[in-house]
């Protein structure tokens, strides 16, 4: 079988720069180590799958293999990648791979708004907004145009009106998952046209939606991109600290909390879930929400609310369901990509600036005929 040549210094920088092991390389790819090692010493070429199947799982082209010289770090990666990477320098390589096919994902859907632009397309202007998180979020409510939103997908609507993209995370094993067991919760990749916020799915809505918000604020405030585990969210110093409160009064503003009678506060933390249990539907948030916002407000003690936190955490969270049904596979990209996204894409293939081919791979490699069923949700395209 015929081998290659090829730049074998870029194989060791793109390990490096993953942080996994040439024995990692092999267990993914398939390729064997010996003949992995035999190839960065020059031994040996590589077969041509062989090196296809090395750059898919770096998330490379071929050519970039092929290339002369060093790998300059700064032609690879954007600028939002490395404050990312360099905040969680830890982070897995699935994950880096992750943030870098939502950059892409992120930059096909500016060139094909670009094309099919109309007056329903939003554009993200960055509002002047005050550095202080109680202010910005007051601000940031009416910037939305929150009122009853209390859903996930309306908050998520109304940001994406505002020209920013928000993707979820998918339930099922694939590329745009994030593992369950992995404690990011979020990632913000900011960008002056176009911002992206990245929520990972989970079994509490409650706790997308205050993620979401999260990622808002460093959006809104920092002008900079974020990655955010569970410890994040809990954080109380910093820029953590700041897109915490903020998400805290945008959920729940002030006015919100005339409506909790204290005087019927349980005495026991385990009732205070069923206590907030009205706002908590009504509002979309958690009962730890409302209550971090009771205690900003010293209506209750930091002891009541670190009784209710301990409460939480011995709770054991029901499994999720194994398997589940794919019959309605045409309508995933929307809840991973948001109706903006989706809407752009089909409308580029009505407009035959793409092929169904291109839709299929944009819209995570759905069937042509899902691509028709999911344009029966749209009115007009």
């Amino acid at each position: 079988m015929e081998r290659i040549d090829f730049n074998h210094g870029r194989i060791a920088w793109c390990c490096e720069d993953s942080g996994i092991s040439l024995h990692e390389l092999a267990l993914q790819t398939g390729v064997s180590e010996a003949t992995l090692r035999k190839a960065l010493d020059g031994e040996r070429g590589l077969t041509y799958s062989q090196l296809k199947k090395i750059a898919d799982f770096f998330g490379r082209g071929i050519l970039f293999f092929m290339e002369e010289g060093d790998v300059r770090p700064e032609n690879v990666h954007t600028p939002a990648f490395r404050s990312i990477a360099n905040q969680k320098p830890n982070i897995s390589h699935k994950l880096r791979a992750l943030i870098e096919r939502a950059e892409r994902q992120r930059d096909i859907y500016l060139e094909l708004r670009d094309e099919v632009e109309t007056d329903n397309t939003p554009s993200f202007i960055h509002p002047e907004i005050e550095k202080d998180p109680i202010a910005a979020a007051d601000f940031a409510r009416n910037w939305l145009g929150l009122h009853t939103q209390s859903t996930f997908d309306q908050y998520r609507a109304a940001i994406e009106r505002r020209g920013i993209l928000v993707f979820r995370s998918n339930g099922y094993q694939g590329q745009w998952q994030i593992a369950k067991e992995n404690p990011v919760l979020g990632f913000s990749i900011y960008h002056v046209e176009c911002p992206l916020i990245f929520v990972k799915k989970q079994y509490s809505e409650t706790l997308q939606t205050f993620t979401l918000m999260h990622e808002l604020g460093h959006i809104l405030m920092h002008k900079h991109s974020s990655i955010d585990d569970d410890g994040d969210l809990y954080n109380l110093s910093g820029p953590e600290r700041e897109a915490n409160e903020f998400a805290g009064h945008v959920l729940v503003p002030d006015q919100f909390l005339t409506a909790i009678n204290d005087r019927k506060m349980p005495l026991d933390a385990s009732e205070y879930d069923e206590w907030l249990a009205p706002q908590r539907k009504k509002w979309g948030v958690s009962g730890e929400v409302i209550l971090r916002r009771l205690l900003d407000n010293n209506r209750i003690t930091p002891e009541d609310y670190s009784a209710y936190r301990a409460w939480r955490n011995s709770l054991k969270l029901p499994e999720p369901e194994k398997g589940g049904s794919r019959g309605y596979r045409h309508r995933e990209p929307m809840h991973i990509f948001g109706d903006g996204f989706v809407k752009v894409v089909l409308g580029s293939l009505v407009a035959k600036n793409i092929s169904l081919a291109k839709a299929s791979t944009y819209l995570d490699g759905i069937k042509v005929k899902d691509i028709q069923d999911l344009k029966g949700y749209y009115v007009g395209i």
